[in-house]
């Protein structure tokens, strides 16, 4: 494209356009047939470029036919959006979209990844920490594709957890939405601990057994009954680590370990045979003797009088309660009354057997 240099004698100055001068008698620029078809035909070729279909009366066609073309190359704009309320975003605002449901619960809902949006991206990332739910919607019968071993579809809608969780998405064209990355991309129903009692970003909830609702989860519910560790909810005693049906119709519970000790499915090797996974075991006591010290002599315990020999005599700790019954068998009622009594340096008697141990908070992967 150029001025219409090869067509002379109208009015042109070099090749160039230029204005009447009536003082000096000469006439302003006409513009060569030629050119300005020439200069049409450009634009329109642009348009075309971008899959669109010429208009007379849409004079804004060559800047959406550009940022189209530009998108396909580079889809991710350079633009801001600020949001603290729900709204359905336009392909404007499409860049990195910053979003505040500090006020209540919020939906997202982006444009349709239709041929007219073209190949974009967009950032959602979540700003506040409130615990409000807010839900990232595709827009009609669009999907956003994640967790496709649950859904080959996808789902409608995404949600963000947590402050500073985020998802970079891309439209198709074709009415999906695909994940390029994620804040958090651990595998969905992941138990993991932490050195924190705060939930952190990302899609975590604390393994406590909550009711969840099955149209707010479905990449959950799907996940639960798929895992083989699904259980109706009249059978969650016995079964708290198994995910259960809830009501049968409309909810699901989420396992509850809080508190437990947790130890790996046997799965046909034999140490702990026909277990189930999500199954509680409980507690257990390997038989044993008991050896107790002799103290003063056998006198000085109460009966039944048993002999100085039958002790360890290298001990000097009396293992009997302070109602002077000695702890030769369990269950012991004089020890079951006391159960902070301690046992020389190894620990004390309790309602329980359990290792030395450190508690952490767990967390289970909710999306």
């Amino acid at each position: 494209m150029d001025y219409p240099k090869s067509v002379p004698s109208v009015g042109l100055v070099n090749g160039r356009f230029v204005d009447e001068d009536p003082l000096a008698g000469t006439p302003g620029s006409l513009i060569p047939a030629v050119w300005g078809n020439g200069v049409t035909q450009e634009i329109l070729s642009v348009i075309s470029a971008a899959g669109m279909t010429p208009s007379e009366a849409d004079t804004g066609q060559l800047i959406k036919a550009l940022q189209t073309i530009v998108g396909r190359s580079s889809p991710m704009r350079s633009v801001v959006t600020r949001l603290s309320a729900s709204k359905a975003l336009t392909a404007e605002e499409l860049g990195l979209v910053l979003i505040d449901a500090g006020a209540g619960a919020s939906t997202v809902t982006l444009p349709a990844a239709n041929a007219a949006l073209g190949i974009r991206d967009v950032i959602v990332r979540r700003v506040d920490n409130s615990g409000n739910r807010l839900m990232v919607r595709a827009a009609g019968s669009d999907r956003i594709r994640f967790h496709t071993h649950l859904a080959a579809s996808g789902y409608p809608f995404l949600v963000l957890m947590g402050s500073g969780d985020w998802w970079h998405l891309r439209s198709d064209e074709a009415g999906v939405w695909w994940p390029v990355s994620r804040f958090d991309a651990t595998a969905l129903g992941r138990i993991s601990f932490e050195s924190t009692r705060q939930v952190i970003p990302g899609g975590y909830a604390v393994l406590n057994g909550n009711l969840l609702v099955r149209s707010d989860w479905p990449w959950l519910w799907d996940y639960a009954q798929l895992s083989g560790v699904l259980v109706g909810e009249g059978s969650r005693v016995g079964n708290e680590g198994a995910w259960t049906t809830g009501d049968g119709a409309t909810t699901f519970r989420i396992p509850d370990i809080r508190g437990e000790f947790l130890r790996i499915l046997d799965e046909g090797k034999g140490t702990d045979v026909s277990r189930a996974p999500g199954t509680s075991q409980i507690d257990a006591l390997q038989r044993h003797n008991h050896y107790l010290p002799t103290g003063t002599g056998s006198s000085a315990r109460p009966a039944p009088a048993i002999p100085d020999s039958a002790w360890d005599v290298g001990s000097t700790v009396n293992y009997f309660a302070a109602s002077g019954v000695i702890a030769t068998t369990y269950p012991n009622p004089a020890f079951d009354l006391e159960p902070n009594l301690a046992v020389g340096n190894i620990g004390i008697f309790a309602a329980e057997t359990r290792p030395r141990n450190i508690a952490y908070p767990a967390r289970i992967k909710l999306i």
